[in-house]
């Protein structure tokens, strides 16, 4: 039985730019620490064979530092490792696949056509194409057919199945039930996918190695795989990443805004990157987000805050008092009763809440 790795996009020498300057020093280091964590867990774990679907640079002009790093930590593997360049780390001039001098136990594929490498050893043969320009309209398996002869077909591509624009590789899922392949390793979709059985032919994405926004939440990591009798393949999802993104969405009506987040936290968020999201009623002087960012900043690697309640309807009873607050209140009071949608009431409850915090000279962060 052959074991095998599939991962992609890791999208090294990411900016990370929403990140403090410290913080993203931090994810670039520890993104170009990536390759050689993978090299010890396929040495550690026995791994044959290596299937790198794409955007392992986030462009085509990464440091040559860091293609150097990825081919040392690459070399250090006792597996044979094939690599599919993508959109974003396409093989062309000053490229990291044309100017690094890769190991011998890497094979990048540099060509804007599916060419094919043999492993008699195996009885395996892999097919793979690069993108050699920043967009791909054609897809990589029109009219191909793997040969019906006795050995597993293993294809290895960037690219995305059906989609609505052909830009980045785009394959049509006739082409992959059409294809012979045994198994389809995929890049460039950042969230993992089920594995989808088209024809004989099996194919997933992995999703990126580890996320880089809050557009990329939760675990993240490869498929293992095992080829056995017959080219039938099994995968398995390893989680890998050493940080997560994550979304946490907490209710603060009728408690403090500290409290409500402090019993909804999970407890191991410290090496993660949590964005909070406030929502429910509070008073007319919100929540107290810059003294919340201040009191939990500590308990996770990066911390958001984002203020989505609303006021609570007894404010507005306090429109009828003879001052300016209640003078205030009834103006605004006003346009939300003609307000016709909920949006247009709660940007006249935002309006509301700044315009109390500047009379009482709060600020509201």
């Amino acid at each position: 039985m052959l074991t095998f790795l599939h991962a992609a996009d890791f999208h090294l020498d990411s900016a990370f730019g929403a990140l403090t300057a410290r913080q993203a020093a931090g994810r670039r280091r520890e993104s170009r620490e990536l390759g050689f964590r993978l090299a010890n867990y396929v040495n550690q774990n026995n791994v044959d064979l290596v299937l790198l679907a794409g955007d392992l640079f986030d462009s085509g002009s990464a440091f040559r530092e860091t293609g150097e790093q990825l081919a040392e930590a690459l070399g250090q593997m006792t597996a044979r490792v094939f690599i599919a360049p993508g959109n974003h780390d396409w093989a062309g001039p000053g490229s990291p696949w044309l100017t690094v001098r890769w190991p011998e136990n890497v094979h990048v594929f540099r060509e804007d056509r599916l060419t094919a490498v043999e492993l008699p050893e195996w009885n395996l043969a892999v097919h793979g194409g690069a993108f050699t320009a920043p967009e791909r309209a054609e897809s990589f398996l029109a009219g191909f057919s793997a040969p019906e002869d006795g050995r597993v077909h293993i294809g290895l591509l960037h690219g995305e199945i059906d989609p609505p624009e052909a830009r980045y590789g785009p394959i049509r899922r006739e082409e992959i039930a059409a294809s012979g392949l045994h198994y389809l390793a995929l890049g460039h979709i950042h969230r993992r996918t089920e594995p989808l059985r088209l024809g004989k032919t099996l194919c997933a994405w992995p999703g990126c190695i580890e996320g880089r926004g809050f557009d990329e939440l939760g675990e993240k990591g490869f498929y293992r795989g095992t080829i056995g009798e017959n080219g039938r393949i099994v995968l398995e999802f390893v989680p890998f990443a050493q940080r997560r993104y994550e979304i946490l969405e907490v209710d603060v009506t009728g408690r403090s805004p500290r409290s409500a987040v402090e019993a909804a936290l999970p407890e191991d968020t410290a090496r993660h990157l949590y964005r909070i999201v406030l929502t429910g009623r509070t008073g007319e002087g919100g929540a107290d987000v810059r003294g919340l960012q201040e009191a939990l900043a500590d308990r996770f690697y990066a911390l958001e805050i984002r203020d989505c309640t609303r006021m609570a309807e007894d404010i507005w009873a306090r429109a009828e008092e003879d001052s300016l607050r209640g003078l205030f209140l009834r103006e605004l009071g006003e346009r939300r009763q003609r307000a016709e949608s909920e949006a247009e009431r709660e940007t006249v409850d935002q309006a509301a809440r700044f315009g109390l915090a500047a009379l009482d000279h709060r600020d509201l962060g």
